[in-house]
Parts: structure tokens; sequence; C-alpha cells
């Protein structure tokens, strides 16, 4: 009976050890993968921050996509920097608290002011749709650099208050606190910039089909449209998710609790593909001509934006 007891409980163990492995390479998998789309993100977005920054006159709209992509470079860059540190911890079981919590403020930082321009940019394009003549006459020159200000400022207030007042290791007595900021992102993403987003974007692809049925939409609007819409996809679950956990409306070994990660990383893969949108769509319909970087990215955001 004792040696049938030691050979279950040794079984059990190496169970469990099993388990705990593969769990490991799981995490290690997902975190390669994450690694590979946060560095074609840098590339990316940093050629067409210089672009945009150096090489191109800038307007209105190429200060927003200029601003997003600095956003989305630094997110990257964070992101490579805390998945590495997230691979040495996992094959060393050595964690870099400090390291991790100044990354995670400017990560959802980058996240939050990505969101807010995203946000202005589609708002401002479909009142500029709707209203021409304000878009002519009484818009502010310097409304595009007023609200990219803001967008920053906004977005690290945000962050910080997420992680100074709320963050994974302050004491256990910040349950109201932390349910008020909660509160507060969520409204913010899901209760303002979502709705924002969406009714802007609505609105852009009524134009697009009433006004451009015989000639093709200008390429901005496909930009903001499609920007948007990846961008909704990929904080939404994440707002969604981090509010249930700091209101502690569901158990946290839950399924949804789970998904956080993949969740929370997915806004990789969609900070990534930013610039490659910019990309394409300012390739779509040249006719199979072959243009440069600076004509692709001129065609994307200079021709038809103020149609």
């Amino acid at each position: 009976m004792i040696i049938t007891s030691l050979k279950a409980s040794n079984q059990n163990h190496t169970s469990e050890q099993d388990s705990v492995r593969q769990e490991k390479n799981g995490m290690m998998i997902l975190y390669a993968v994450f690694l590979f789309f946060s560095v074609i993100g840098l590339v990316g977005n940093l050629i067409v921050f210089s672009y945009l920054g150096f090489k191109i006159q800038r307007n209105k709209y190429t200060v927003y996509i200029m601003n997003l992509s600095m956003a989305d470079a630094i997110l990257e860059t964070v992101a490579i920097m805390a998945l590495i540190a997230n691979i040495i911890s996992n094959t060393s079981n050595n964690e870099i608290k400090s390291f991790n919590l100044s990354l995670t403020v400017l990560y959802f930082a980058m996240i939050y002011t990505g969101m807010y321009l995203l946000t202005a940019i589609s708002t401002e394009r479909c009142i500029s749709a709707l209203f021409p003549i304000w878009n002519t006459v009484h818009r502010p020159q310097n409304l595009s650099t007023i609200m990219c200000c803001f967008a920053w400022a906004l977005g690290g207030l945000e962050s910080l208050l997420d992680n100074f007042v709320c963050g994974p290791d302050l004491p256990d007595d910040r349950t109201l606190k932390c349910v008020v900021i909660g509160v507060m992102d969520f409204t913010l993403a899901v209760g303002i910039c979502l709705p924002l987003m969406v009714i802007s974007t609505s609105i852009l692809l009524i134009k697009i089909k009433t006004t451009f049925r015989q000639q093709y939409p200008p390429k901005l609007y496909i930009i903001i449209i499609v920007a948007a819409i990846m961008f909704t996809l990929s904080v939404l679950p994440l707002n969604t998710i981090s509010l249930l956990l700091l209101c502690r409306l569901v158990p946290p070994n839950l399924v949804p609790v789970k998904a956080f990660i993949p969740s929370e990383y997915w806004v990789i893969v969609n900070s990534a593909i930013n610039p490659y949108i910019y990309f394409l769509v300012g390739k779509i319909w040249n006719q199979g001509t072959c243009c440069s970087i600076r004509d692709t990215l001129h065609r994307a955001f200079t021709i038809d934006i103020d149609d």
C-alpha cells in the first residue's frame, strides 16, 4: 500500500511538472510570435515616421499619422524589451519587477495615446467630410498639433493612474480605487472613443458608397476605416477583461482571464500592421506602376485628402 501510494504521488508530481513545462513552452512560443511582430512593426513604423517627418510635406492629417507611428514605434520597442525580459524570466525564473513596471507604464501609455490619436483623426475626417466649409474656413490651423499633444498627455496620465494607483505590487486596500480607475478606463475606451470611431467610420463608409460610386474613394478614408476597425478589435477585449478583473466580476480561474495576456499582446499586432496598411493602400489603384516608399506614402496621405 505504501509503495502504491508513493507511485501515485510520483505520477501526480510528474504530471504537474509536465503541465508546468507545457505551459512554459506555450508561453515561450507566444512570446516568440509576438516578438517577431514587434520587430516587423518597429521597422515599418520607423520608416513611416521618418518619411512623414522629414521627407514628405506635412499636412493636417500626416501630423496625426506621424504621431501615431511614433506611438506605435515606442510601443513596439517596449514590447520587444518586455518580451525579451519575459523570455529570460521564463527560462531563468528570475523576475525584473521594477524594469517590468516601467515598461508597463510606457506600454499602456502608448496604447492609450494611439487610441486617442485614432479617435481624433477619424472624428475630424468625418466632420470635414460632412462640413467642408468648416474644414476650409473655420478649422483652427494648429488643431492637429493641439489634438496630438492632448492625446499624448491624456494617454500618459491614464497609464500612470493605472499603474501607480492600482498597480500589481500595491497593498490590497486599493479595491475601490481600482474599480474607479477600471470604470474610467472602460468609459474612455468603450463609452467615448469606440462610439466616436464607429460613428465616424460608418459615416465615411456611407459617404464612400454614395459619393464615390464612379471613382475610387480617397485613400485616407480607407486608411482611417481599416485602422479604426483593427484597433477596435484589439482594444475592446483588453478593456473588457481588465474591467471584469478589477471589479472582481469573474473568478481568476475562468477562461476569459486566461485570454488577458493574448489580448494584451494582440495590440502589438495592431500596431505592427498599421504601417503596412499605409503602404498597401498607397499602392492600390496605381495600375501596376512601381513607386518608391516616399511616393507610396505621398499617395496615401496627400492625394485626395481634401476631397
